[in-house]
């Protein structure tokens, strides 16, 4: 193209892909004004004007607004910046889309009425406040009265939903059937008499005192280490996993307020195979009698993108035999 060439608008139109009538819209709206007229009055325009109005056509198709393509022919406005604000409505655009779409798989599969489809508009739109106020009260009801350390109490609360800032599909999916699932009188009804009837026992006690707490959180990185090893296929036997269980058996220890014995140990390594057949009467109690709780437990991992906590094997029988061997 010639810079002192002028061309036609016909000439333009193709050359930018833009109607003749965009072309003509944009002149009359003070965008891209003409280079010139042919004495029959037509319109015509320079290599400038064309490659404005090749850059007029990209940032509509990035759908700006006329004021933000003037500001950046102004130069008021970098392209850089205006596709920055551009890509954030975007993204904001895509998170409300991915709500509503979850919401229709929802209502696809449940086949729901039409208040049960403006609850799951209301659920998918609630903000970090509402959903921490909604799941605060199931809390709240369900542990009210249950005789254990306010400690225990605290941890369970802990067992939340926490929906990323871009949730996947099925992140959304599993965040408004868990709305819905806490807000059923039932569901907490039978929650509550699940943990009352586990936990206010003597064994319950026992089992959820600060200091057992306190052990299990101590001991918690060393039983994934354990985890690890176990799974890898290391022998109880090992060296490997007789130092993995000396730092267990040394965590136990500090916490307990108790010495690294030979008794100490035969006591823990009992204890584990109990707390192991505690765990599993647990897990068959709660596959049984609240399996709608392992559903919370389900959903809250769906949510957060981690695996259920009751669904991580602890390798009881194995530090307990690494122990023997210490």
């Amino acid at each position: 193209m010639d810079d002192d060439e002028l061309y036609s608008i016909g000439d333009v139109a193709r050359r930018t892909g833009l109607s003749v009538s965009a072309i003509r819209f944009y002149s009359d709206a003070g965008i891209i004004a003409p280079t010139g007229h042919t004495d029959a009055g037509y319109r015509l325009y320079d290599i400038q004007a064309v490659a404005r109005l090749e850059l007029v056509r990209t940032l509509r198709e990035l759908d700006a607004g006329l004021d933000d393509i003037r500001q950046v022919l102004a130069g008021e406005l970098t392209p850089h910046d205006l596709a920055t604000a551009h890509l954030a409505l975007v993204e904001r655009q895509e998170r409300r889309l991915r709500a509503r779409r979850a919401v229709l798989r929802t209502i696809v599969r449940q086949h729901s009425q039409a208040e049960q489809v403006s609850l799951m508009h209301k659920l998918v739109s609630m903000s970090d406040d509402d959903r921490d106020r909604l799941v605060d009260r199931f809390w709240n009801e369900v542990s009210d009265g249950l005789d254990v350390h306010p400690a225990f109490v605290e941890r369970l609360r802990e067992l939340r939903p926490n929906l990323p800032e871009e949730p996947t599909t099925e992140q959304l999916e599993a965040w408004i059937e868990l709305a819905d699932l806490v807000r059923d009188d039932d569901f907490r009804r039978s929650v509550r008499e699940h943990l009352h009837e586990t936990y206010s026992t003597d064994q319950g006690r026992l089992m959820t005192a600060p200091a057992t707490l306190g052990s299990i959180e101590q001991g918690a990185a060393v039983i994934r280490e354990a985890q690890a090893a176990q799974r890898a296929g290391l022998p109880a036997d090992s060296p490997q996993a007789r130092d993995i269980a000396g730092r267990f058996l040394a965590a136990i220890a500090e916490t307990a307020g108790q010495h690294d014995t030979v008794e100490f140990r035969r006591r823990l390594a009992a204890n584990l195979l109990v707390a192991k057949d505690l765990h599993q009467a647990e897990l068959r109690r709660a596959a049984h009698e609240t399996s709608r709780f392992g559903r919370y437990l389900s959903l809250v991992a769906a949510v957060n993108g981690t695996p259920r906590e009751d669904e991580v094997p602890v390798p009881y029988e194995w530090i307990a035999a690494a122990l023997d061997h210490h």
